[in-house]
């Protein structure tokens, strides 16, 4: 499977091929009788909202039904056209003339869904890029301004109550296929497998460290206290804490058999930026199980086969 061709938008921009053919005219021309996918800078939107793209000191157009798929069926709404505008678009060439060049995102991306409906399996691992944060989930470009949706519950073990605290718009990051819908042509996405197992995660700790974590969630019995994205522990409950405060916890015990880790606060610390570890980028997973096998009271797992 090589969906190198299909990048999320921004990240051909600046390549040396793309530079190089959009400043030779046979390459130009050679680009739009083979449906190369490039791209350029949308540098503004006319009154007739059509795209006017940068291609390195050449002009390009692309018409408004062309600037993205499902613009002429009403399916796609024209703010898709306005927020592109200071943004990298992708695009294939269908004309060229003496002083402009006739472009086409809609099937840019009609082509790159194509090829993904057809190669993608679930769990396969993908590239993909922020594009959108809400708070039931993250919208990604996973290729071509292509966008997939990853649920909030699928981000991360670890509960968060909002994307924002895992993503950032425009960060590129690592995703598995759950499945493709062929009816709807869309690609729909999980998260939390690539950053590992309960035992993967614990296996970083020790009891009797002093470590730095996150307040998740504070509930009467205590205080949960997230130490990596996928990992998490239990401590008693402190005052003057509320959710998302960063700390430095007193690990007490590691217990993989209830699948637990025992914490004191120590203090209160000044936040850290988001941080990901991956411990998969690429691939493909057949069976995530989360929980240790000497666990046995919760088993959490993705089966990809079965979705």
């Amino acid at each position: 499977m090589n969906l190198s061709a299909y990048m999320p938008e921004g990240l051909r921009l600046n390549s040396a091929e793309n530079k190089s053919i959009l400043q030779n005219p046979t390459a130009l021309q050679n680009a739009k009788e083979q449906g190369t996918i490039l791209e350029g800078t949308a540098i503004s939107c006319d009154a007739e909202h059509n795209l006017i793209v940068d291609l390195f000191g050449k002009k390009g157009i692309i018409p408004r039904e062309e600037c993205a798929s499902g613009i002429s069926s009403g399916q796609t709404r024209d703010i898709a056209i306005l927020s592109r505008v200071g943004k990298p678009v992708c695009f294939v060439i269908t004309d060229i003339t003496d002083d402009k060049l006739i472009l086409s995102r809609r099937m840019a991306q009609e082509q790159a869904l194509d090829t993904m409906l057809n190669e993608l399996k679930s769990g396969d691992i993908i590239s993909a890029c922020i594009t959108h944060l809400e708070p039931f989930g993250a919208f990604v470009d996973i290729g071509c301004g292509v966008v997939s949706f990853i649920g909030i519950e699928n981000i991360s073990v670890s509960r968060i109550t909002h994307p924002s605290e895992r993503f950032h718009c425009g960060q590129l990051i690592h995703a598995v296929v759950l499945f493709t819908d062929l009816q709807t042509r869309r690609i729909h996405l999980t998260h939390r497998e690539l950053l590992g197992t309960w035992e993967e995660n614990a296996s970083l700790f020790n009891a009797g460290e002093t470590v730095r974590g996150i307040v998740r969630s504070i509930e009467p019995y205590g205080i949960f206290i997230e130490l990596a994205p996928n990992l998490s522990g239990l401590s008693e409950r402190k005052s003057g804490l509320t959710e998302g405060d960063a700390v430095s916890v007193y690990i007490k015990s590691i217990i993989p058999e209830r699948m637990k880790i025992k914490l004191n606060i120590i203090d209160k610390l000044q936040k850290a930026p988001n941080k990901l570890d991956y411990f998969i980028t690429e691939g493909h997973i057949n069976q995530w199980i989360y929980s240790p096998k000497c666990c046995d009271v919760k088993y959490i797992a993705t089966n990809f086969g079965t979705i």
